[in-house]
């Protein structure tokens, strides 16, 4: 089985050597009848990311939401 869930950036802050960022995100629950099926049972959350990939410090961007695909990992 697989969730998708969406969510939203928002805030990203830059460690002082810039050697990774932290990545906050938020989930997305409303305005949309996508975001109410799946948040409906899941209605709050928290999601914190310490990235040190520098290719991927720019898959990122505040203000901007994002699928999350959870499903068991083999």
């Amino acid at each position: 089985m697989t969730v998708r869930a969406k969510f939203f950036c928002q805030s990203i802050q830059k460690a002082e050597d810039d050697s990774y960022r932290t990545i906050h995100m938020s989930p997305v629950t409303a305005d949309t009848e996508e975001n109410k099926t799946w948040s409906k049972y899941t209605p709050d959350g928290q999601l914190t990311m310490h990235v040190s990939n520098p290719a991927a410090f720019d898959q990122f961007e505040q203000g901007k939401e994002y699928y999350i695909d959870i499903q068991p990992a083999q």
